[in-house]
């Protein structure tokens, strides 16, 4: 019996040895590193590896923004930047709790892990169950990984560290809990799953597309000089502000219309994708989900209440 054991753990090492992220940190602007994620959906063959992650390397120290989907991906960001600045890692800023921004946290636990109160809540709530569906989606990338919360509670305002200041917004279309920071001296701004720029938004946790669209024009107000997406594409103009609004708006009107016309949910499901949106990665998927998670609240707002005392009039 042991010797079949030994085989498997013997064919077992050189799949696993496969399995490295090619994290390639690219300079996006003074001090501050991207490392760009896949636009595709969860899979096996890119380790869960679709968002966007960064650091500034600051006169203190390397400032992290999220840690990725797993213990694997955050071990191998330690890694990346290490091969950039032999400055210690002081910080994790977390944008929300979604696992692929947040389950890396195990490389981590050295230094403080900041995050909104309402983030490390959800992370708390919901983090085994979004552990549990990535080990399903892919495999073996998530092997040791586990939920590991935030230590340290971040507040909206300014946060220096050296020579950045890094101002702190708390916002909530995404997930009613989310960060988005902008580095005072650079201009960039890591506006987290705020904005999804050519990949489809997701809305599990979304309170509501208005609260979504008031998100959008808040950083659209701001004094920034380059967005990073929490997917998608950099940009330097306003065209992921402009997407944003453009499909949050027609996606609210499309569910309120639903709704109002007394559409079933497999109706919905099927609704036509404008044209503009065809060059937006997963669209029908992720319109399938988004109506799966948003549409009973329409229908709700549609129902007319009976009163009870009208009633027995």
């Amino acid at each position: 019996m042991r010797w079949i054991l030994l085989l498997f753990i013997g064919l077992s090492l050189p799949a696993l040895a496969e399995l490295e992220y090619a994290l390639k940190p690219r300079l996006i602007a003074p001090d501050t590193w991207l490392l760009e994620g896949s636009t595709e959906n969860f899979a096996k063959a890119n380790g869960g590896n679709i968002v966007n992650t960064g650091f500034i390397v600051t006169e203190r120290g390397v400032v992290v923004i999220d840690t990725g989907p797993s213990k694997r991906y955050g071990e191998a960001m330690r890694k990346a930047i290490a091969a950039v600045t032999d400055k210690p890692v002081i910080e994790v800023l977390l944008t929300h709790h979604h696992p692929d921004h947040a389950l890396g946290n195990q490389a981590f636990t050295d230094v403080p892990i900041g995050a909104l109160a309402g983030t490390t809540e959800l992370l708390h709530q919901q983090g085994d169950a979004m552990a549990e569906n990535m080990y399903r989606l892919v495999g073996d990338w998530m092997r040791g990984t586990e939920v590991v919360l935030p230590t340290e509670v971040l507040t909206p305002g300014l946060k220096s560290f050296g020579n950045h200041d890094l101002r702190l917004l708390s916002l909530g279309g995404h997930t009613g809990a989310d960060l988005a920071i902008l580095d005072q001296q650079t201009g960039v701004l890591f506006a987290g799953d705020l904005v999804f720029y050519q990949r489809a938004l997701t809305t599990p946790n979304s309170p509501g597309l208005t609260v979504w669209l008031a998100d959008i024009a808040t950083l659209q107000a701001l004094p920034w000089t380059l967005i990073v997406p929490g997917h998608g594409p950099l940009a330097t103009d306003a065209k992921p502000f402009e997407q944003m609004r453009d499909y949050l708006t027609w996606l609210d009107q499309l569910l309120r219309d639903g709704a109002a016309n007394g559409s079933d949910m497999s109706e919905m499901i099927r609704s036509p994708i404008p044209e503009r949106f065809a060059g937006i990665n997963l669209s029908r998927y992720e319109l399938i989900r988004s109506v799966s998670h948003l549409y009973p609240g329409y229908e709700r707002e549609q129902m007319t209440r009976v009163d009870s005392t009208a009633t027995r009039q």
